[in-house]
């Protein structure tokens, strides 16, 4: 059989955190948050089921540069590949610098630090958005030479010992603490007291940040997450917040040089009363949340769920046409804004249901295409409708445990 054996990345990391958990709970400690570990986990099922329609297309671009522009013809090698690693490690370092310094790029990556907790979950906050970016950056060790193939294989590699420097299980590691990046170094670069801010940029090696006068040693007990909290669940306000929070700014420009300095600038050029202003127009805050429950096991339901379809949409990729990858894409996609509205108790969810309705009959007459689906499907739909009223209130009973959100 064909199998994807990436996707068996999934239970590994879901395993080290279910590890990590019961060693902080062993020592007392509470460094997971139901909520923000549910977030958390979100964006990296997010950022796992695009990545699968955005992998070919990095290779592609890498192997077209590597074709038309590279400058030296490099062979593999054991050294050459210590160089790229090391030469990978070293635009990490910038572009993680810039994506912290330039607004356009901390778009992408604001994600990965709301989070107000720090432990394993955490590392998952990546986005399909960041990736994107990262692969601009990543473009010039083809253009020197460097085949796309080991580009790739490295690239693997390197992104797999971050995973396990996003804890507070794991002290100081001695001498290593001079050589590469440790759980500290990354608690400090997490971390939003101001003597820790844009501090520990390295992702591998810790040399770049001592080379470049970035480098912090933890000291006092780091705090997590931005400077100004985020405070929402929601799938959809995590990822395109700080998006919105640009256009706003340079819409409220008054001449080209101060959008241009917006937008390429700091972040600190972004109007800091735009997210105010802004989740009063799209978030439309529930400030009487009561956690129940009814509400956190649908939820924890829903994201096994969803990290089951995913490991076995990666583990079958080669046997899923084309149209139920996109039928399951949207699935997921779904699921999770459902997740985070329902943790916002959002009453707009139950409009949801619909949406993955429709999803299901879709990938279910793509496998039998007879009429008779058809006409139950709709009658279906047509009953909801009329009892929509009644339908609803049970649907916020079974997940609130109430009807008024």
């Amino acid at each position: 059989m064909h199998l994807n054996y990436l996707a068996l990345a999934v239970p590994l990391f879901l395993t080290f955190i279910g590890l990590e958990y019961l060693v902080s709970h062993k020592r007392g400690k509470r460094y997971f948050k139901f909520n923000d570990s549910i977030a958390n986990l979100s964006v990296g099922i997010a950022e796992r089921l695009l990545d699968m329609f955005t992998v070919g297309l990095f290779y592609f671009v890498y192997d077209y540069l590597h074709r038309h522009f590279a400058i030296f013809d490099i062979k593999q090698s054991v050294l050459l590949w210590v160089t790229l690693l090391i030469c990978t490690d070293f635009v990490w370092y910038w572009y993680h610098r810039l994506a912290h310094e330039v607004t356009l790029f901390w778009c992408a990556h604001v994600v990965h630090h709301q989070s107000e907790e720090f432990n394993y979950t955490v590392s998952a906050r990546i986005t399909v958005f960041q990736a994107f970016v990262r692969t601009g950056f990543w473009a010039v060790l083809p253009v020197i030479g460097f085949p796309p193939a080991m580009i790739t294989s490295v690239l693997l590699v390197h992104g797999l010992y971050p995973f396990f420097i996003h804890t507070r299980t794991i002290g100081k590691l001695g001498v290593l603490e001079y050589i590469l990046v440790t759980p500290s170094h990354h608690r400090v670069h997490h971390a939003s007291n101001p003597q820790y801010l844009d501090k520990n940029y390295g992702d591998l090696l810790i040399i770049w940040d001592k080379l470049f006068g970035t480098f912090q040693k933890e000291e006092d007990e780091p705090v997590y997450g931005l400077t100004k909290p985020l405070e929402s669940n929601s799938f959809l306000w995590q990822h395109f917040h700080f998006i919105l929070e640009m256009f706003y700014s340079v819409r409220a420009a008054h001449s080209w040089k101060e959008r241009m300095r917006i937008i390429f600038g700091k972040p600190d050029n972004v109007d800091p009363a735009a997210r105010e202003i802004l989740e009063e127009k799209f978030l439309l805050r529930n400030k009487s949340i009561t956690e129940t429950p009814k509400l956190n096991n649908y939820v924890v339901w829903q994201i096994a769920t969803t990290l089951t379809l995913l490991f076995l949409f990666l583990l079958l990729e080669h046997y899923e046409p084309v149209f139920i990858q996109v039928c399951i894409t949207l699935l997921i996609l779904l699921t999770l804004i459902n997740c985070g509205a329902i943790m916002e108790q959002k009453k707009w969810v139950f409009y949801l249901e619909y949406a993955r309705y429709l999803v299901l009959c879709l990938a279910l007459y793509f496998y039998w295409p007879h009429p008779a689906l058809l006409c139950a499907a709709a009658l279906i739909m047509v009953m909801a409708f009329y009892f929509q009223s009644h339908l609803k209130q049970r649907y916020l009973r079974l997940v609130y445990g109430y009807t008024r959100t």
